[in-house]
């Protein structure tokens, strides 16, 4: 049998049985139309409520401030879009981190140039930390939203969210406060109220549950103006016909996470160390980020002399899966703008991987894929000097 070793759960995870069980039959057997008021529209009204107390139970929340959308990046735009358009007498400055995922950065990008809003970008450490201080001199007088992640997609860095609110808040309590958790929920703990943020991004398949469905947070009292408009869904914050098997799978993925969270962040975490103890024997190899604090599932390591694409294409021809980075650029012919504000430099950028456990990884598999890279980095790196 061909060997098969996935390493890229942040870009995807695969879904979780018992999660695929509950999708096919909401699928199947509770096909209704949840807005309808008959028996089987009721019937999918509940599925859809069990997942929005779940993910409330998750976050620590109240159920009515889970609303669902179709993924982490519609999720990310309402928070953006949705801000600027309830806070346009106070200004449209936005405050963000130079390390967002692309659903924050080009968001902003694309309404800058629609003259829809400004933005400042505050830049990380050599570790990809976001300062506290650094986030609240960016503030102005017009500024309405700021938005820093929780868990870096790229690098794994969790940043230090409860103190960057507590700045903006104690600066300028009318800044709404958003945080990307995608990465975050199931691997980090995402209670708002320690948080302190107004919202927060979530996403169903990082982390076992099926694609195409999301969540966004909107703490009570938070005006948000909806981005979909029409039959006025999710109190009508987001219009559409809900996606319940997806919400439903979505919901059995989060409470399967949360049951299990204590045990398998702890297995995540030992297999980082092992494998990090193992690259790091690899002749110039860096390790980004602060392995010690960084998020239990993403590893990012860098071969100068060694291009990342043509390093991930030498493992996958040996049935071993990473990433140069997020899933949502890879394709593209472009350096890692996570990396690249963090100063590291262009040698290291450009042969750099991104490895991101799941809990079915095991301590045997970290060893034949440590074994794997420093054979690959060897031959590529000989093949460069010829």
């Amino acid at each position: 049998m061909a060997r098969s070793i996935y390493l890229d759960n942040a870009a995807t995870t695969p879904v979780a049985g018992e999660v695929a069980v509950v999708v096919q039959e909401a699928m199947l057997g509770t096909f209704g139309n949840p807005s309808s008021p008959h028996t089987m529209g009721l019937e999918a009204e509940r599925l859809v409520g069990e997942a929005r107390e779940i993910l409330a139970r998750a976050l620590g929340s109240k159920n009515h401030e889970v609303y669902f959308t179709s993924g982490g990046t519609e999720a990310d735009n309402l928070a953006i879009r949705g801000v600027l358009a309830a806070q346009v007498r106070k200004g449209r400055h936005v405050v963000a981190s130079a390390v967002e995922h692309a659903a924050v950065l080009e968001t902003l990008r694309h309404l800058a140039r629609m003259e829809l809003c400004e933005y400042t970008l505050v830049p990380p450490d050599g570790k990809g930390i976001v300062a506290p201080e650094a986030v609240a001199r960016a503030l102005r007088a017009d500024t309405v939203l700021v938005s820093v992640m929780l868990v870096n997609n790229e690098v794994g860095t969790v940043q230090p969210i409860p103190e960057i609110v507590r700045r903006v808040k104690e600066q300028d309590p009318r800044v709404v406060c958003h945080t990307d958790a995608v990465q975050a929920l199931g691997n980090v703990p995402c209670r708002v109220e320690e948080l302190g943020v107004d919202l927060l991004s979530m996403s169903g398949h990082k982390l076992g549950g099926p694609k195409g469905v999301g969540s966004l947070f909107c703490r009570e009292g938070t005006r948000l103006i909806s981005q979909i408009t029409g039959g006025g869904q999710e109190e009508g914050l987001r219009s559409g016909t809900e996606n319940v098997p997806g919400i439903a799978g979505f919901g059995r993925a989060v409470a399967l996470a949360m049951e299990n969270m204590e045990a398998r962040t702890a297995k995540l975490r030992q297999l980082q160390r092992h494998l990090l103890s193992r690259l790091e024997t690899i002749p110039d190899s860096h390790i980004h980020g602060d392995p010690l604090s960084n998020a239990p599932h993403i590893i990012n390591v860098g071969f100068p002399g060694v291009r990342g694409e043509v390093l991930v294409h030498a493992l996958a021809s040996e049935g071993v899966y990473v990433s140069t980075g997020s899933a949502c650029s890879s394709k593209k012919a472009i350096h890692s703008h996570v990396l690249e504000t963090m100063g590291v430099p262009r040698a290291v950028l450009e042969g750099s991987i991104r490895i991101s456990l799941g809990a079915d990884n095991t301590l045997e598999e970290m060893n034949i894929v440590a074994e794997l890279i420093g054979q690959a980095v060897m031959e590529l790196r000989r093949y460069q000097r010829q």
